[in-house]
This record gives structure tokens, C-alpha cells and sequence, in this order.
């Protein structure tokens, strides 16, 4: 986004070193809050907005994972999940929605999952999230349409983040890679090349979609 002439405000929840050497590098700047705290959702668009202007595009990226077997799953395991990777739309989007409808302009994108259109064992928690993103969009992007403001989803599927290449090599190599037909991971560009293209003016018939981008792997 930075590249293609955007300005860029980049959210995070802990890794205050990261977030600074990001900084450092790029020159986007960083500000710190849980996306499960509305509250807190409140008053940092507020402070973005005083330092940078209006939000015009909001890429829905945050995610965490809690994963065990339901019969295992604590109630916190379960909460966590759904309070970062589906109530963190709400809180983030809904402070925003305003000033987008005033200005008849705005770009919603939710970042998915494959595992929230096919589901996956030991991630009931994740899955439902992510599956109930894409009801999100579908449903918020009726109420956009009018207003300028499209709202979509992307689903990916295994990408080399921090988080898959945390799996396992074993597992990585033996039975994840083997199921995506193109035979490798994703790379988090592709990804982020497929929000430049949601953000675009080119993309503003696009609304309440979910581009699918997994290699392959699984065809909703």
C-alpha cells in the first residue's frame, strides 16, 4: 500500500521491538492497541486520523490462533479468538463507517481464511471467526453499496507468515504442502498485492466478495 502511494498507518498489539525496526525501515508509522478492545479501537482511529487524515481504507489483518481439539477448548481459547479475528472487524470498522459514508468513499477489506470456508479440525474457534468475516462483508457490503464503500474478503490460504513457518518443517513439508496443488506456500506480497487491488478505483464494482487465494487448495 505504502509503495503504491498510500499513506499507511500500521496497527499492532505487542512487539514493541518489531513495530519500531518496522518503523525504522518503511517509515509508516505504528501505533499500538488490541483490536479486541473497542474501546481502545475508539481512540486510536481517533489519534490516526488527527495525525494523518480520514481512513479512507481499512485492511481487516489481524489474526490469532488458539488451536486445540473442541472437546479440549477452554472458554478463554475460545473467546480470545473470536474477540481478535471476528469482533476486531466490528471494533475497528464501525468507528470508521461514519466518516466513509459522510465522504461517500471507503474500502473495507477482511482478511479470511481458507479454514474459515472448508473448517478445519482443531480450529473450530478459528474457523468460525474467520467463516463469520465473510458473513461480515457479505452483509455490510449491502449497506455500503450505496454509499460508495465496497467491503470485501480475502480468503488465503497456507502463507509463509511468521505463524505457518512456526508449523512444524515436518508437518509443513509432509502434509500441508502436499495438499496445495501448486505445491508451495504463499507469499504474504501475493496477498498484499490482492488488497492494493481491492483498495483501487478499478476494483469499485467489486463489493461483498471473498477472492480465494490458496494455490488450489480449496474452491468455495
Amino acid at each position: 500500500m505504502h509503495a503504491a502511494g498510500y499513506t499507511v498507518a500500521a496497527n499492532y498489539a505487542g512487539n514493541d521491538d518489531a513495530a519500531r525496526a518496522f518503523t525504522a525501515e518503511t517509515g509508516i508509522k505504528t501505533y499500538k492497541w488490541s483490536v479486541a478492545d473497542y474501546d481502545a479501537c475508539v481512540a486510536g482511529i481517533k489519534q490516526v486520523e488527527e495525525e494523518l487524515g480520514p481512513v479512507a481504507v481499512l485492511v481487516n489483518n489481524a489474526g490469532i490462533t488458539r488451536d486445540t481439539m473442541f472437546h479440549k477448548m477452554s472458554v478463554q481459547q475460545w473467546k480470545e479468538v473470536i474477540d481478535t479475528n471476528l469482533s476486531g472487524l466490528f471494533n475497528m470498522t464501525q468507528p470508521v463507517w461514519t466518516g466513509m459514508r459522510d465522504r461517500k468513499f471507503g474500502r473495507i477489506i477482511n482478511i479470511s481464511s481458507i479454514n474459515g470456508q472448508k473448517g478445519q479440525a482443531g480450529q473450530v474457534n478459528y474457523s468460525a471467526a474467520k467463516a463469520g468475516d465473510i458473513g461480515f462483508t457479505r452483509a455490510l457490503a449491502q449497506e455500503g453499496a450505496r454509499a460508495g464503500i465496497t467491503v470485501n474478503a480475502i480468503a488465503p490460504g497456507y502463507i509463509g507468515t511468521e505463524m505457518v513457518r512456526a508449523i512444524d518443517e515436518k508437518v509443513l513439508n509432509e502434509r500441508i504442502i502436499p495438499q496445495i496443488p501448486v505445491g508451495r506456500l504463499g507469499e504474504p506480497e501475493e496477498i498484499a498485492r490482492a488488497v492494493v487491488f481491492l483498495a483501487a478505483d478499478d476494483a469499485g464494482f467489486i463489493t461483498g466478495s471473498t477472492i480465494s487465494a490458496n494455490g488450489g487448495q480449496f474452491f468455495a
